[in-house]
């Protein structure tokens, strides 16, 4: 299977790459054939304000303000370079130097700088950003990858610049997620600008940590000259051995990282290059057995059911554990046909009783208590999360004119994957995409009266996916985490039995085929009145088939679909003479291609022709720049929802309505103290769940009615629906993510004296009060995070330590708030430390 898969990307990889960089490469040569080569013009970069402050931190300079504020111009929202003051969307930009400063290693961190970025846990991997309550999508330089909910950590050290887009994807990137966007710079010699022209630089340094943290990065760039030609490149490398503070857990990877720009002809270029990604690590349910004793005072139930395993493997296997009866669903199981769990609910304590004394293999043999650590988890040695991922890119770019060019990207990235949990969950996937954007931009310098930008787009994205789970008998509670493993609770699995022995839940192959294409104009009347429209339309081509759950050969029933949307947004703000502000408006209506978590096209979405689904936007917003660019203000308020509920992808696409306000400021308020501000309203509602009346999912221990002992349901699940308008979730609201958020950073640079060359930082976030499941039988507590930094540097060496939680509170991140919101929840980190040390050249 593998051979055949590769045969299939080595052919679409050549089509693809062929009809896009070839066309445009003969586009632009046709013009540009009689011409002499030169070599490229140098740029420098400078703030619009030539406040020299604000620039980024040279390579080998020090004792310069950092580079926080949201003026650089940039073209990840919507193709044009706009600054992010005139930009009619919620984003925020954030430099590598920023985050260096700040210590941020990994992107639930970003929740710091970025309002309404709080991420969830997806059992404990920082795969990708949750945007206003919903799964957000990453992009490689304006790119979409494939979905990675959790499965690897997305690396942040090898970037440039980070963009974080709120709401969905302008059209000209294709479909998209309606909650918003990462967006990934990587380093290149181009991007930076920050070398000399003559000379390579880089840095070599040692990153250690609490919990036995150990990284190791090296980092190169330069200018080059080949027969003329001019280039610069960027080499990056990161290897990690390191423990956890969750036991049985611990991360080995590496990153490899180049990037190379050349510059063809006077007027033609080409940027090229790729990051390779091996990470070994597991995922961290977290603490199962939840109740709300357990989150107030660490008090666990402990003791463990009978063993199942009748045949002395060592191991529960799923003909032992049907055999066993460890399952009740409600309202199914009940002789109630309106029964529900949660919150007591419908349920009356002496029907979950009677159910229960029919299921005694779910009753726990020796109950009792004590006091849980949070390092305790259901972690156990032999669980896995492998993935490597592949992500390579080639861009051709041409300019016919200083107001025409033509820019054509082509896209790699293939994702395989393993992941395996000994309480009962594995998986696998093997995915590639190749994607070829084709774009025309021409801009009109127009008249006093009006100017205009236009561009107009063609796409090609091609994705093959393999993807199998099995989740058929997940159980959390079995197992006694102040214990090791046994037989009692260790689960055959899939990946390693095989489906003879343990069948797949799903297994799907298949590929989709999305053609596309776009314009999007950019207005400008009497230089303060901005118009921007644009459109999309998508057809996408799927093949989808649901294979043979008990054999490794798929031999399952295809099916194909063949469906096309449109997407459009328009925009309209006002730069309000004298007073500095923008306000702006946005109305925007999205496809959204739903595909799970390895990146597949369910079958029945495709059967019933919604596989692709649309979402809108509305936002409005004001934007506003004083004291010459030193500080920067954000305000919007914003409703997005999925308006298309006839599917979803619970783990990656989910139906939901968002809606709140965020507001942000950056001030650089002198030349060595910078200050940045967050805040986010927040209100998640689960549509599928308003429009059903209820929504599936897994009980607690506090979801059981009074005068049912928790001990006798651990040993086995109890599941069914939470009825919306009873019990604790009268609204629908979607659990696991605080009403409110807000953050404050303090950059101090001192740059005189003894201290010349130190930079101080303290950061403040408090997040509310949530719940961890959607029948709110369980509430996490508000917290608040103290995190204290100092970095020093020469011309040669940087150090830099920072202190994190350092009030050490006690917080949690629920894992799957509609799902398992009341079984499980991740205990966050407490006080710990991070240092590097690095060497520059």
């Amino acid at each position: 299977m593998k051979r055949r898969k590769s045969a299939r990307r080595l052919r679409a990889v050549s089509l693809i790459m062929l009809s896009g960089n070839l066309g445009a490469a003969g586009l632009a040569m046709a013009q540009t054939s009689e011409e002499t080569p030169a070599p490229a013009a140098e740029t420098t970069t400078t703030s619009e304000s030539g406040a020299t402050q604000l620039k980024q931190v040279d390579v080998r300079g020090v004792n310069r303000a950092v580079n926080i504020l949201n003026n650089e111009k940039v073209d990840s929202v919507f193709g044009f370079d706009k600054s992010i003051k005139d930009t009619p969307r919620s984003i925020t930009s954030i430099s590598k130097e920023t985050l260096d400063k700040l210590n941020i290693n990994n992107i639930d961190d970003l929740v710091v700088l970025s309002p309404g970025s709080f991420t969830q846990s997806f059992f404990g991997v920082a795969g990708s950003l949750d945007l206003r309550g919903t799964p957000g999508e990453t992009y490689f330089r304006g790119v979409r990858r494939i979905d990675n909910p959790g499965n690897y950590p997305t690396p942040i050290g090898a970037s440039d610049r980070i963009d974080i887009v709120r709401g969905p994807a302008s059209p000209i990137f294709g479909p998209s997620k309606v909650g918003g966007y990462l967006n990934f710079v990587p380093k290149s010699e181009r991007a930076q600008d920050k070398t000399d022209a003559s000379r390579t630089a880089g840095e070599v340094g040692v990153t250690r940590g609490s919990f036995d943290k150990n990284v190791i990065h090296g980092e190169v760039g330069g200018p080059g000259d080949v027969a003329g030609k001019k280039f610069g490149y960027y080499l990056y490398a990161e290897g990690e051995s390191s423990g956890s503070y969750y036991d049985n857990s611990g991360t080995d990877q590496n990153i490899y990282q180049a990037a190379l720009d050349a510059q063809l002809t006077e007027k033609s270029r080409i940027e090229f290059g790729g990051m390779y990604q091996d990470y070994r690590g597991n995922q961290v349910a977290g603490w199962n057995r939840l109740t709300q004793d357990l989150i107030n005072h660490g008090t666990y139930i402990t003791g463990s059911p009978k063993s199942l395993d009748s045949n002395g493997d060592g191991l529960l296997s799923a003909a032992e554990s049907a055999a066993g009866d460890l399952a009740i669903f409600y309202p199914f199981g009940s002789t109630n046909p309106n029964a529900a769990f949660g919150n007591v609910n419908s349920q009356t304590a002496e029907t979950v009783n009677a159910d229960l004394a029919a299921h005694p293999n779910m009753a726990l043999q020796n109950p009792g208590t004590t006091k849980l650590k949070g390092s305790q988890t259901l972690t156990q040695k032999d669980d896995r999360l492998d993935s490597k991922v592949i992500t390579l890119y080639f861009d051709f770019i041409h300019d016919f004119s200083n107001d025409f060019k033509v820019v054509n990207k082509t896209f790699y990235e293939s994702l395989d994957n393993v992941n395996e949990n000994v309480y009962g969950f594995s998986q696998f996937a093997d995915t590639y995409a190749i994607e070829d954007q084709l774009n025309f931009s021409y801009t009109w310098a127009g008249n006093d009266y009006v100017k205009a930008a236009y561009q107009l787009g063609a796409s090609l994205r091609y994705q093959d996916f393999e993807h199998g789970d099995n989740f058929a008998f997940e159980y959390f509670d079995r197992r006694d985490i102040t214990q090791p493993g046994t037989p009692v609770d260790r689960r055959t699995l899939t990946t390693r039995d095989g489906p003879g022995i343990e069948p797949w839940s799903s297994h799907t192959i298949g590929n989709y085929l999305d053609t596309g294409v776009a314009a999007l104009a950019d207005y400008s009347f009497l230089k303060s009145i901005h118009l921007l429209v644009g459109g999309r339309w998508d057809w996408v081509s799927v093949d989808s088939t649901a294979c043979d759950v008990n054999t490794v050969a798929c031999g399952g029933t295809k099916f194909s679909g063949n469906e096309n949307k449109p997407s459009w947004t328009i925009s309209l703000s006002y730069d309000v003479p004298v007073v500095g502000l923008t306000p702006y408006v946005t109305r925007a209506s999205q496809s959204t291609l739903i595909a799970g978590q390895g990146g597949q096209v369910d079958t029945g979405n495709v059967q019933s022709g919604s596989a692709l689904a649309k979402s809108s936007l509305t936002e409005i917003g004001v934007k506003g720049s004083y004291l010459k660019d030193r500080l920067f203000l954000s305000f919007d308020h914003f409703k997005q929802q999925r308006t298309d509920l006839n599917s979803q992808d619970t783990v990656t696409n989910n139906t939901t309505e968002s809606k709140g306000y965020e507001f942000e400021f950056r001030g650089v308020v002198t030349n060595n103290l910078a200050i940045t501000g967050a805040y986010t309203h927040l209100d998640v509602y689960n549509l599928s769940a308003l429009q059903n009346g209820n929504q599936f999912g897994f009980a607690g221990g506090s979801d059981l009615p009074a005068g049912v002992d928790p001990s006798l349901i651990y040993g086995g699940v109890i599941n069914g629906l939470t009825t919306i308008g009873t019990g604790g979730n009268t609204k629908g609201r979607k659990a696991g993510i605080p009403d409110d958020l807000v953050s404050l950073n303090f950059i101090y640079n001192f740059s005189a004296g003894l201290l010349k060359g130190l930079t101080s930082t303290i950061g403040v976030t408090h997040a509310s009060s949530t719940y961890s499941g959607f029948s709110q039988a369980v509430q996490l507590p508000s917290y608040t995070l103290l995190n204290i930094g100092m970095n020093y540097e020469t011309k040669h060496w940087k150090l830099g330590i920072t202190g994190k939680n350092l009030t050490d509170e006690k917080y949690f991140r629920s894992n799957f708030p509609d799902l398992f919101g009341s079984t499980v929840v991740l205990p966050q980190l407490p006080i710990n430390w991070l240092a590097t040390v690095a060497y520059r050249f």
